[in-house]
């Protein structure tokens, strides 16, 4: 995974804190949506300890990174990805979506994320 989006979704499975925060510059405009909740904010450091982490938990286990895709939207970079996810209650499936912009130095500016929440991977009657 060589691409900025991958690179991105290879460190949020690792939940390597460094090489997250090394991804942004240091003023970022980052909104995210998870089935329950807006997200907002501003800094590397926030992205990574108020948003990411809080939707990845440490009691949370990204067991394998299911499916990633990178593309383009015209001048607008996105990233598709799909992790399997167990903790205390179960194995899950989280997908995500990203579309962000890139400033000279090759860090993430702008970032917009949509969750669709953890679904379970049991079985449903």
């Amino acid at each position: 995974m060589t691409d900025l989006g991958s690179r991105f979704v290879a460190a949020l499975a690792a939940k390597d804190t460094d090489r997250l925060v090394a991804l942004f510059a240091s003023e970022v405009d980052f909104r995210g949506m998870t089935p329950r909740r807006f997200w907002e904010v501003d800094s590397p450091q926030r992205v990574v300890h108020e948003v990411l982490f809080e939707w990845f938990e440490p009691k949370d286990v990204i067991e394998r990174v299911d499916y990633v895709e990178a593309g383009q939207v015209a001048d607008r970079q996105r990233v598709d990805y799909r992790f399997l996810v167990r903790n205390a209650d179960g194995s899950f499936l989280v997908e995500q979506r990203a579309y962000f912009d890139v400033d000279a130095a090759g860090r993430i500016y702008y970032m917009r994320v949509i969750c669709s929440g953890y679904r379970s991977t049991a079985e449903r009657s």
